[in-house]
């Protein structure tokens, strides 16, 4: 029987996209969006009741309840509930350096708590709507602040309840490595159109892991010969199929029928396992009620925003606080997302809930529904047991972003939409959502672009607010979030710092949000391209061009604001009330506009991508060496280490010179792995006290390779999560990068070195 034949008898059923819900979600989309344009039409035609309703509201918003008024006192004390709540929330931090019960559920009540009551004054109080132009804008702001304020208050809920299964996985790991339970295990690696360098690491970490009964596969999308033959020198199983359909889905789902181990683990063609990884996750599936197990991505190259900000052992990758924060949240009530790779799964769970989803561009995502769906449990373990390859450039992060914001978005026309598939609980389908609305901030992120420059150029005032309201209700909420934000996520991100983040692709999400939601099947899957090299730099127009229009656009508001904010003295003993209000929101508007032009600038930067002339990445990993060189031995110990070469200080002097583009015949051992490779050293110099010499390996075997490959990668241990810096900090760093970028004046653009191995 053929590979085909036997895939069309025994492959898993896929269901095909409903017809019925594109429309009716466009239909409700398109419905809600022509009923506003409607009012808003009759309000700026002056039609009588809509006006009326309106100027009521109006009337409303100009005397709020009275617990919505500000006391009349000094303005000392009116920031006494800034300061003691943030001295609370401070003291709380230090007391507690990492999250624990009691503590967060301190700091998230006190943000619970502001941010109703901020949200409270700001629907009725801070309205303005005695024009239908002001009133269009102070309701837009509104709205897009409620968005983001919706995403935000549910994760706050959710932060309730995290688990964090370390303890638990040392237990249930005993069963595993003593052998009491060994279930077979299918390691599934699909591929497409990655390198075989890439492919050739991720093998042999997989064969690697210490685990008896463990056959990996290489799933191979492109059926390339070149491909085959890898698998046949590395000796690992080779499946392919006779096309590509449903893309990543379809490859794992045609390899189902023609494997059978009991569990099934999942890398990315990128990824290489740590040795641990089927020690620390098997011993969770003794409970039969468990089907998948995910574990956090992270990665052993910098992102292109990091690199092309010159932060690499500065910023964390943005992944980071999905998994840090994110996750374990999800996993205490029972909505962990499965990610796409470093994941184990129940076959018998994944048959029974139809293989992996086909109908969305997001396969992970929506099988683990289906499987949660089914009444099993998803586990997320937050460790980290791989690493793999970040996109190598800004445009290959876009395409990857966008990808993911589609594929999520597909929910809303799919059976296995997580709002409305039978068999989850209330709270799952809450934090799925937050997971949608996620995606939905980008539209109030190019909002908040936007509308400072409402203030210079139409004379609109969205928010209507005295200094003594700001000092009252809008600064202890900013402030104690402010303060409260990077302790939350683990010191994954600053809050300023992700704003970047979300910044940088604000414009490509916010149309990609809109033409999902008209069109949700119109792109296909496109795989992000890894394996790349560049020996230049590159600035990518395609992304850059709104943003330069908008910082054009900024700076103009931001001096045209000024120029109104200095003439201020003289007019507000003599204008109208309106007038005044409007001579009061400038200053806001300034204010708005100053930040925005500094993030704009920032963005720009992170848009020109920074040479990378090294297809392999190098780790600052300390290894004693010998190195025999001329009929001389020199000892010494790696300062950069990667699977082409070394860079090694050595412990004294006397190393022949090299001749100018000329190389030196060397033989290199690693002492502590008994590690011997040829190599050619290119280059000298001196590094502080010691001279340095560095080689780059040839002619290096098999067994050298997967010795190099396991020393690099595979580690127990190895890949440590860093702190990124505090707000302030943060802040200090962006003017800093943007009068002098470091992409452009503190690079060493020889090797890309990452510092995520120190020994």
């Amino acid at each position: 029987m053929t590979t085909s034949e036997l895939h069309g008898q025994n492959a898993p059923k896929t269901r095909q996209p409903t017809l019925g819900r594109p429309q009716l979600a466009t239909l409700v989309m398109l419905g809600t969006v022509a009923i506003a344009g409607v009012i808003v039409a009759a309000w700026f035609a002056g039609q009588g009741t809509i006006s009326r309703i309106f100027r009521q509201l109006n009337a409303l918003q100009q005397n709020p309840p009275l617990w919505l008024e500000v006391p009349m006192a000094t303005w000392e004390v009116l920031l006494v509930p800034t300061v003691a709540l943030f001295i609370i929330v401070l003291a709380v931090m230090k007391v507690s350096p990492q999250p624990r019960s009691w503590s967060r559920v301190v700091v998230v009540s006190i943000l619970l708590v502001l941010t109703f009551r901020y949200l409270w004054w700001r629907m009725f109080s801070t309205l303005n709507l005695n024009t239908p132009l002001n009133g269009v804008f102070s309701l837009g702001l509104l709205l897009m602040e409620l968005l983001m304020l919706s995403s935000a208050t549910i994760q706050l809920f959710l932060m309730l309840r995290v688990r964090d299964r370390s303890s638990e996985a040392e237990v249930l790991s005993l069963d595993v490595s003593e052998g009491r339970f060994v279930p077979s295990v299918d390691v599934m690696i699909p591929t497409y159109n990655e390198p075989a360098f890439i492919l050739r690491r991720t093998v042999m970490g997989c064969q690697a892991m210490d685990y008896p009964h463990k056959t990996v596969y290489l799933l191979d999308d492109t059926r390339r010969p070149e491909i085959q033959a890898l698998a046949k020198d590395l000796g690992c199983e080779y499946i392919s199929r006779p096309d590509n359909r449903h893309a990543k889905a379809g490859n794992l789902n045609h390899a189902l029928p023609l494997t059978q181990g009991d569990l099934i683990v999942v890398f990315d063609a990128d990824f290489v396992p740590t040795r641990n990884f089927l020690i620390r996750t098997v011993g969770f599936f003794q409970d039969p009620q468990t089907a998948l197990v995910q574990t956090p991505q992270t990665f052993y190259n910098a992102d292109p925003i990091a690199r092309n900000l010159g932060l690499e052992d500065i910023l964390t990758p943005e992944e980071e606080v999905f998994y840090r924060q994110i996750q374990p949240i999800r996993d205490g009530v029972g909505s962990v997302i499965c990610a796409g790779t470093s994941f184990v799964v129940r076959r018998s769970a994944l048959e029974a809930a139809g293989g992996f989803v086909t109908d969305s561009l997001s396969e992970d995502y929506f099988t683990g529904i289906r499987i949660a769906a089914q009444g099993y449990r998803l586990v997320y373990l937050n460790e980290k047991l791989s690493a793999g390859l970040a996109a190598e450039n800004i445009a290959a992060h876009a395409l990857q972003r966008l990808r993911w914001a589609q594929g999520t978005l597909q929910a809303f026309f799919i059976q296995a939409n997580p709002l409305t598939i039978p068999g989850l609980s209330l709270v799952q389908r809450m934090a799925h959502l937050e997971g949608l609305l996620h995606w939905f901030t980008s539209l109030s992120r190019v909002g908040f672009l936007l509308m400072p420059l409402a203030y210079s150029f139409l004379g609109v005032i969205p928010l209507r607010a005295t200094a003594a309201e700001l000092l009252y209700f809008f600064l202890p909420f900013y402030l104690v979030q402010l303060a409260a934000f990077s302790w939350l996520n683990h010191h994954s991100r600053s809050a300023i710092l992700s704003d970047i983040y979300t910044l940088t692709l604000c414009f490509p999400l916010a149309l990609t949000v809109i033409r999902v939601m008209l069109n949700p099947f119109s792109r296909g899957f496109r795989v992000t391209p890894k394996g790349t090299a560049s020996d230049r730099y590159s600035f990518n127009w395609n992304l850059a061009l709104p943003l330069i229009g908008l910082f054009i656009a900024t700076a103009i508001s931001l001096w045209v604001n000024l120029g109104m904010c200095m003439i201020k003295g003289a007019w507000q003993q003599t204008v109208s009330p309106e007038v005044a209000d409007q001579v009061k929101g400038i200053g806001l508007g300034w204010l708005w506009s100053a930040y925005n032009l500094l993030m704009l600038g920032v963005a720009l930067l992170i848009l020109l991508d920074a040479p990378r002339p090294s297809l392999y990445e190098w780790f600052n990993l300390r290894r004693t060496v010998k190195i025999r060189a001329a009929g001389q031995t020199f000892f010494g110990v790696t300062t950069m280490l990667s699977q082409e070469g070394a860079e090694v200080a050595l412990t004294q002097a006397g190393f022949p010179a090299i001749a100018a583009s000329g190389t030196l015949p060397v033989q290199l051992e690693i002492l502590e792995e008994g590690l011997q490779l040829a190599g050619q050293a290119i280059r000298t110099g001196i590094d502080g006290e010691f001279p340095t010499v560095r080689v780059l390996f040839e002619q290096v075997g098999l067994q050298e390779q997967r010795r190099l490959v396991e020393m690099l990668f595979c580690r127990p241990g190895q890949w440590k999560s860093r702190q990124t810096p505090g707000e302030l900090q943060s802040l200090l760093l962006l003017f800093r990068i943007l009068l002098k970028p470091r992409v452009l004046f503190d690079r060493n653009v020889d090797v890309s070195v990452v510092a995520v191995a120190q020994i």
